[in-house]
Protein backbone atom coordinates (compact mmCIF):
# COMPACT_ATOMS: atom_id res chain seq x y z
CA UNK A 1 0.00 0.00 0.00
CA UNK A 2 3.04 2.44 0.59
CA UNK A 3 4.54 1.69 -2.62
CA UNK A 4 1.18 2.68 -4.16
CA UNK A 5 0.57 5.61 -2.50
CA UNK A 6 4.26 6.82 -3.22
CA UNK A 7 3.33 6.38 -7.06
CA UNK A 8 0.52 8.52 -6.90
CA UNK A 9 2.21 11.26 -4.78
CA UNK A 10 5.36 11.48 -7.16
CA UNK A 11 2.51 11.54 -10.09
CA UNK A 12 0.56 14.24 -8.42
CA UNK A 13 3.74 16.31 -7.65
CA UNK A 14 5.08 15.77 -11.11
CA UNK A 15 1.92 17.21 -12.42
CA UNK A 16 1.87 20.05 -10.29
CA UNK A 17 5.36 20.86 -11.34
CA UNK A 18 4.67 20.66 -15.21
CA UNK A 19 1.64 22.92 -14.25
CA UNK A 20 3.10 25.67 -12.68
CA UNK A 21 6.27 25.09 -15.48
CA UNK A 22 3.31 25.92 -17.90
CA UNK A 23 2.16 28.71 -16.00
CA UNK A 24 -1.10 27.38 -15.96
CA UNK A 25 -3.52 29.07 -13.21
CA UNK A 26 -3.90 27.00 -9.64
CA UNK A 27 -1.13 24.34 -10.76
CA UNK A 28 -1.06 22.44 -7.77
CA UNK A 29 -4.60 21.77 -7.63
CA UNK A 30 -4.88 21.61 -11.33
CA UNK A 31 -1.96 19.52 -12.32
CA UNK A 32 -2.21 17.14 -9.62
CA UNK A 33 -5.49 16.16 -10.23
CA UNK A 34 -5.17 15.83 -14.10
CA UNK A 35 -1.86 13.70 -13.32
CA UNK A 36 -3.21 11.30 -10.99
CA UNK A 37 -6.58 10.92 -13.42
CA UNK A 38 -4.31 10.31 -16.48
CA UNK A 39 -1.98 8.04 -14.61
CA UNK A 40 -4.47 6.06 -12.52
CA UNK A 41 -5.97 5.05 -16.23
CA UNK A 42 -2.54 4.42 -17.63
CA UNK A 43 -0.46 2.51 -14.54
CA UNK A 44 -0.94 -1.32 -14.07
CA UNK A 45 -0.12 -0.56 -10.59
CA UNK A 46 -3.23 0.51 -8.58
CA UNK A 47 -2.94 4.55 -7.63
CA UNK A 48 -4.02 4.82 -3.74
CA UNK A 49 -4.87 8.01 -2.14
CA UNK A 50 -6.50 7.63 1.75
CA UNK A 51 -9.15 10.24 2.61
CA UNK A 52 -6.68 11.21 5.36
CA UNK A 53 -4.79 12.99 2.67
CA UNK A 54 -7.58 14.83 1.26
CA UNK A 55 -9.27 15.64 4.44
CA UNK A 56 -5.54 17.85 5.62
CA UNK A 57 -5.31 19.71 2.40
CA UNK A 58 -8.96 20.96 3.28
CA UNK A 59 -8.38 21.57 6.60
CA UNK A 60 -5.69 23.99 6.00
CA UNK A 61 -7.75 25.54 3.44
CA UNK A 62 -10.66 26.18 5.95
CA UNK A 63 -8.17 27.58 8.46
CA UNK A 64 -7.44 29.89 5.32
CA UNK A 65 -10.68 30.91 4.93
CA UNK A 66 -11.72 31.60 8.50
CA UNK A 67 -8.68 33.74 9.11
CA UNK A 68 -10.70 36.17 6.44
CA UNK A 69 -13.64 36.55 8.96
CA UNK A 70 -13.60 39.53 9.99
CA UNK A 71 -15.82 41.71 12.31
CA UNK A 72 -16.29 43.94 9.13
CA UNK A 73 -16.96 40.93 6.61
CA UNK A 74 -19.40 39.36 9.00
CA UNK A 75 -21.77 42.34 8.98
CA UNK A 76 -21.09 42.54 5.40
CA UNK A 77 -22.31 38.94 5.11
CA UNK A 78 -25.01 39.66 7.41
CA UNK A 79 -26.35 42.57 5.67
CA UNK A 80 -26.65 41.20 2.30
CA UNK A 81 -28.14 37.55 3.46
CA UNK A 82 -31.89 38.19 1.83
CA UNK A 83 -29.86 38.87 -1.43
CA UNK A 84 -27.66 35.08 -1.11
CA UNK A 85 -30.65 33.75 -0.24
CA UNK A 86 -32.14 35.35 -3.33
CA UNK A 87 -29.18 34.25 -5.83
CA UNK A 88 -29.04 30.95 -4.03
CA UNK A 89 -32.66 30.04 -4.61
CA UNK A 90 -32.05 31.35 -8.47
CA UNK A 91 -29.08 29.36 -9.10
CA UNK A 92 -30.51 26.34 -7.78
CA UNK A 93 -34.10 27.03 -10.25
CA UNK A 94 -31.48 27.65 -13.27
CA UNK A 95 -29.73 24.03 -11.94
CA UNK A 96 -34.00 22.33 -12.06
CA UNK A 97 -34.46 24.34 -15.46
CA UNK A 98 -30.98 23.29 -17.37
CA UNK A 99 -31.75 19.77 -16.10
CA UNK A 100 -34.93 19.21 -17.58
CA UNK A 101 -33.59 20.71 -20.92
CA UNK A 102 -30.66 17.60 -20.42
CA UNK A 103 -33.19 15.44 -19.97
CA UNK A 104 -35.22 15.67 -22.92
CA UNK A 105 -31.76 15.97 -25.09
CA UNK A 106 -30.80 12.60 -23.87
CA UNK A 107 -33.62 10.67 -22.82
CA UNK A 108 -32.31 10.10 -19.63
CA UNK A 109 -34.15 10.24 -16.47
CA UNK A 110 -35.10 13.75 -15.11
CA UNK A 111 -34.25 12.90 -11.20
CA UNK A 112 -30.67 11.13 -12.36
CA UNK A 113 -30.34 14.32 -14.19
CA UNK A 114 -31.53 16.66 -11.46
CA UNK A 115 -29.11 15.19 -8.78
CA UNK A 116 -26.32 15.25 -11.02
CA UNK A 117 -26.64 18.82 -11.69
CA UNK A 118 -27.69 20.52 -8.87
CA UNK A 119 -24.08 22.53 -7.41
CA UNK A 120 -24.43 20.85 -4.12
CA UNK A 121 -21.66 18.83 -1.87
CA UNK A 122 -20.77 15.56 -4.16
CA UNK A 123 -20.97 13.01 -1.20
CA UNK A 124 -24.08 14.79 -0.22
CA UNK A 125 -25.79 14.69 -3.52
CA UNK A 126 -24.64 10.70 -3.78
CA UNK A 127 -26.11 9.85 -0.58
CA UNK A 128 -29.56 11.18 -1.71
CA UNK A 129 -29.20 10.03 -5.09
CA UNK A 130 -28.62 6.29 -3.14
CA UNK A 131 -31.91 7.26 -0.80
CA UNK A 132 -34.06 7.96 -3.71
CA UNK A 133 -35.59 4.55 -5.46
CA UNK A 134 -34.58 4.48 -9.66
CA UNK A 135 -31.78 6.66 -9.79
CA UNK A 136 -28.31 6.00 -11.72
CA UNK A 137 -26.00 6.61 -9.09
CA UNK A 138 -23.19 5.83 -11.23
CA UNK A 139 -24.40 8.92 -13.49
CA UNK A 140 -25.17 11.05 -10.44
CA UNK A 141 -21.70 10.67 -8.93
CA UNK A 142 -19.97 10.85 -12.91
CA UNK A 143 -21.77 14.34 -13.65
CA UNK A 144 -21.03 15.91 -10.33
CA UNK A 145 -17.41 14.74 -10.56
CA UNK A 146 -17.39 16.14 -14.20
CA UNK A 147 -19.02 19.34 -13.02
CA UNK A 148 -16.49 20.00 -10.69
CA UNK A 149 -13.50 18.82 -12.46
CA UNK A 150 -14.74 21.06 -15.62
CA UNK A 151 -15.35 24.51 -13.30
CA UNK A 152 -11.97 23.54 -11.53
CA UNK A 153 -10.69 24.06 -15.10
CA UNK A 154 -13.25 26.87 -16.77
CA UNK A 155 -13.16 29.47 -13.52
CA UNK A 156 -9.49 30.11 -13.42
CA UNK A 157 -9.55 30.85 -17.37
CA UNK A 158 -12.59 32.89 -16.77
CA UNK A 159 -11.08 34.35 -14.11
CA UNK A 160 -7.52 34.97 -14.67
CA UNK A 161 -8.51 35.70 -18.20
CA UNK A 162 -9.29 39.57 -20.03
CA UNK A 163 -13.01 38.89 -19.19
CA UNK A 164 -12.69 39.46 -15.22
CA UNK A 165 -9.30 41.52 -14.55
CA UNK A 166 -8.24 39.41 -12.19
CA UNK A 167 -4.56 39.93 -10.76
CA UNK A 168 -2.10 36.98 -11.21
CA UNK A 169 -2.01 36.24 -7.31
CA UNK A 170 -2.42 38.17 -4.46
CA UNK A 171 1.27 37.10 -3.19
CA UNK A 172 3.62 39.02 -5.03
CA UNK A 173 2.73 42.10 -3.76
CA UNK A 174 2.41 41.16 0.07
CA UNK A 175 4.94 39.58 2.11
CA UNK A 176 5.88 36.06 2.30
CA UNK A 177 4.80 34.71 5.59
CA UNK A 178 7.61 32.80 7.09
CA UNK A 179 7.74 29.82 8.84
CA UNK A 180 8.91 31.23 12.72
CA UNK A 181 5.76 33.34 12.69
CA UNK A 182 3.55 30.70 12.60
CA UNK A 183 4.08 29.64 16.40
CA UNK A 184 3.37 29.49 18.75
CA UNK A 185 -0.44 30.90 17.75
CA UNK A 186 -0.93 28.15 15.28
CA UNK A 187 -0.71 26.01 18.01
CA UNK A 188 -4.20 27.58 19.62
CA UNK A 189 -5.70 27.80 15.95
CA UNK A 190 -4.69 24.05 15.09
CA UNK A 191 -6.27 23.32 19.00
CA UNK A 192 -9.86 25.20 18.03
CA UNK A 193 -9.86 24.19 14.12
CA UNK A 194 -10.13 20.49 15.78
CA UNK A 195 -12.48 21.01 18.11
CA UNK A 196 -14.62 22.80 15.40
CA UNK A 197 -14.36 19.62 13.45
CA UNK A 198 -15.57 17.31 16.29
CA UNK A 199 -18.15 19.43 16.81
CA UNK A 200 -19.19 19.35 13.40
CA UNK A 201 -19.17 15.53 12.64
CA UNK A 202 -21.50 15.54 16.01
CA UNK A 203 -24.10 17.89 14.88
CA UNK A 204 -23.74 16.43 11.30
CA UNK A 205 -22.75 19.14 9.47
CA UNK A 206 -21.81 18.75 5.81
CA UNK A 207 -18.16 18.56 5.09
CA UNK A 208 -17.03 18.36 8.60
CA UNK A 209 -12.89 18.92 7.88
CA UNK A 210 -13.76 22.23 5.81
CA UNK A 211 -16.28 23.65 8.46
CA UNK A 212 -14.77 22.88 11.26
CA UNK A 213 -11.47 24.86 11.43
CA UNK A 214 -13.80 27.76 9.38
CA UNK A 215 -16.12 28.44 12.51
CA UNK A 216 -13.05 27.72 15.06
CA UNK A 217 -10.73 30.37 13.29
CA UNK A 218 -13.37 32.76 12.43
CA UNK A 219 -14.33 32.38 16.09
CA UNK A 220 -11.26 33.38 17.11
CA UNK A 221 -10.20 35.98 14.73
CA UNK A 222 -13.58 37.59 15.44
CA UNK A 223 -12.38 37.78 19.18
CA UNK A 224 -9.45 40.03 18.25
CA UNK A 225 -6.94 36.98 18.35
CA UNK A 226 -4.86 37.02 14.86
CA UNK A 227 -4.05 34.03 13.36
CA UNK A 228 -0.85 33.82 11.31
CA UNK A 229 -1.08 33.51 7.89
CA UNK A 230 0.19 30.56 5.92
CA UNK A 231 3.50 30.27 3.71
CA UNK A 232 2.70 29.87 0.26
CA UNK A 233 4.25 26.23 0.32
CA UNK A 234 1.51 24.94 3.01
CA UNK A 235 -1.22 26.27 0.51
CA UNK A 236 0.31 24.63 -2.45
CA UNK A 237 0.42 21.11 -0.43
CA UNK A 238 -3.34 21.55 0.44
CA UNK A 239 -4.18 21.81 -3.21
CA UNK A 240 -1.68 19.09 -4.28
CA UNK A 241 -3.79 17.03 -1.54
CA UNK A 242 -7.00 17.90 -3.09
CA UNK A 243 -6.40 17.84 -6.27
CA UNK A 244 -5.00 14.16 -5.62
CA UNK A 245 -8.38 13.11 -4.27
CA UNK A 246 -10.49 14.18 -6.85
CA UNK A 247 -8.22 12.76 -10.10
CA UNK A 248 -8.65 9.52 -8.16
CA UNK A 249 -12.46 9.93 -7.96
CA UNK A 250 -12.35 10.58 -11.82
CA UNK A 251 -13.28 7.00 -13.17
CA UNK A 252 -14.80 7.14 -16.64
CA UNK A 253 -14.36 3.69 -17.68
CA UNK A 254 -17.40 2.71 -15.02
CA UNK A 255 -20.03 4.50 -17.52
CA UNK A 256 -22.51 2.23 -19.53
CA UNK A 257 -22.24 5.00 -22.18
CA UNK A 258 -19.19 7.25 -21.56
CA UNK A 259 -20.07 9.47 -24.77
CA UNK A 260 -23.65 10.61 -23.67
CA UNK A 261 -22.90 10.59 -20.02
CA UNK A 262 -19.78 13.06 -21.23
CA UNK A 263 -21.50 15.39 -23.50
CA UNK A 264 -24.63 15.04 -20.66
CA UNK A 265 -21.87 16.01 -17.63
CA UNK A 266 -20.16 18.68 -20.27
CA UNK A 267 -23.44 20.50 -21.21
CA UNK A 268 -24.68 20.59 -17.62
CA UNK A 269 -21.59 22.50 -15.83
CA UNK A 270 -21.73 25.10 -18.87
CA UNK A 271 -25.32 26.11 -18.44
CA UNK A 272 -24.54 26.23 -14.57
CA UNK A 273 -21.24 28.31 -15.37
CA UNK A 274 -23.07 30.62 -17.78
CA UNK A 275 -26.01 31.17 -14.94
CA UNK A 276 -23.57 32.15 -12.60
CA UNK A 277 -21.61 34.42 -14.62
CA UNK A 278 -25.20 36.29 -15.70
CA UNK A 279 -25.68 36.19 -11.68
CA UNK A 280 -22.44 37.49 -10.96
CA UNK A 281 -22.88 40.59 -13.08
CA UNK A 282 -26.03 41.36 -11.34
CA UNK A 283 -23.88 41.70 -7.55
CA UNK A 284 -21.07 42.91 -9.03
CA UNK A 285 -22.87 46.57 -10.45
CA UNK A 286 -25.85 46.07 -7.13
CA UNK A 287 -22.74 45.64 -4.40
CA UNK A 288 -19.65 46.66 -6.72
CA UNK A 289 -17.75 43.80 -5.67
CA UNK A 290 -14.81 42.96 -7.60
CA UNK A 291 -15.59 40.73 -10.89
CA UNK A 292 -13.51 38.05 -9.39
CA UNK A 293 -15.34 38.30 -6.47
CA UNK A 294 -18.68 38.11 -7.92
CA UNK A 295 -18.64 35.28 -9.97
CA UNK A 296 -16.54 33.22 -7.44
CA UNK A 297 -19.24 33.68 -5.19
CA UNK A 298 -21.25 32.18 -7.14
CA UNK A 299 -19.40 29.47 -9.07
CA UNK A 300 -20.96 26.19 -9.01
CA UNK A 301 -18.06 24.31 -7.77
CA UNK A 302 -17.13 23.18 -4.12
CA UNK A 303 -16.01 25.46 -1.58
CA UNK A 304 -12.72 24.71 -0.80
CA UNK A 305 -12.00 24.96 -4.73
CA UNK A 306 -13.28 28.51 -5.22
CA UNK A 307 -11.84 29.31 -2.01
CA UNK A 308 -8.27 28.67 -3.28
CA UNK A 309 -8.85 30.29 -6.54
CA UNK A 310 -10.19 33.48 -4.46
CA UNK A 311 -6.31 33.36 -2.44
CA UNK A 312 -4.78 33.06 -5.86
CA UNK A 313 -6.81 35.88 -7.37
CA UNK A 314 -6.93 38.13 -4.20
CA UNK A 315 -10.89 37.80 -3.84
CA UNK A 316 -12.47 38.70 -1.59
CA UNK A 317 -11.98 35.42 0.52
CA UNK A 318 -14.56 36.37 2.95
CA UNK A 319 -17.45 37.15 0.59
CA UNK A 320 -16.78 34.22 -1.35
CA UNK A 321 -17.06 31.82 1.20
CA UNK A 322 -20.06 33.90 2.87
CA UNK A 323 -21.91 33.13 -0.58
CA UNK A 324 -20.40 29.34 -0.95
CA UNK A 325 -21.04 28.62 2.85
CA UNK A 326 -24.70 29.82 2.58
CA UNK A 327 -25.78 27.65 -0.60
CA UNK A 328 -24.17 24.43 0.40
CA UNK A 329 -26.38 24.79 3.69
CA UNK A 330 -29.03 25.43 1.99
CA UNK A 331 -28.78 22.46 -0.60
CA UNK A 332 -27.90 20.64 2.44
CA UNK A 333 -30.92 21.06 4.75
CA UNK A 334 -33.43 22.39 2.32
CA UNK A 335 -33.15 20.85 -1.03
CA UNK A 336 -33.04 17.23 -0.52
CA UNK A 337 -36.80 17.18 1.26
CA UNK A 338 -37.52 19.38 -1.63
CA UNK A 339 -36.43 16.77 -4.05
CA UNK A 340 -38.10 13.95 -2.66
CA UNK A 341 -41.52 15.88 -3.03
CA UNK A 342 -41.07 16.22 -6.87
CA UNK A 343 -39.59 12.95 -7.24
CA UNK A 344 -42.51 11.89 -5.74
CA UNK A 345 -45.06 13.88 -7.44
CA UNK A 346 -42.70 13.32 -11.05
CA UNK A 347 -43.25 9.19 -10.40
CA UNK A 348 -47.07 10.23 -9.64
CA UNK A 349 -47.43 11.93 -12.58
CA UNK A 350 -45.79 9.54 -14.60
CA UNK A 351 -47.53 6.40 -13.68
CA UNK A 352 -50.28 7.95 -14.26
CA UNK A 353 -49.13 8.22 -17.67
Amino acid sequence: MKKNLLITFITAVFGSVLFTLLHIPVAFLLGAMTAVMIGSRLSKIPFYWPAGLRDAGIIIVGYSIGLSFTQEAVLLILQKLPFILLVTVCMILFSAISALIIAKLTGIDYPTVLIGSIPGGLSQMILLAEEVKGINITVVTFMQVARLTMIIFIVPVLVFGPWLNAPSGPGFEAAEPFWKDLFPSILLFAFVSFIGIILSKRLKLPTPYLLGPIMGTAALVISGVNGPELPTAVLDISQLLIGAHIGMMMKPEKLSNKTKTMSLAALSALLLIAGSVILSFLIMHLFHFSPATSFLSLAPGGMDQMAIIAHETGANLAIVTGYQLFRLFFIFFVVPPFLKWIFFKYKKLESSN
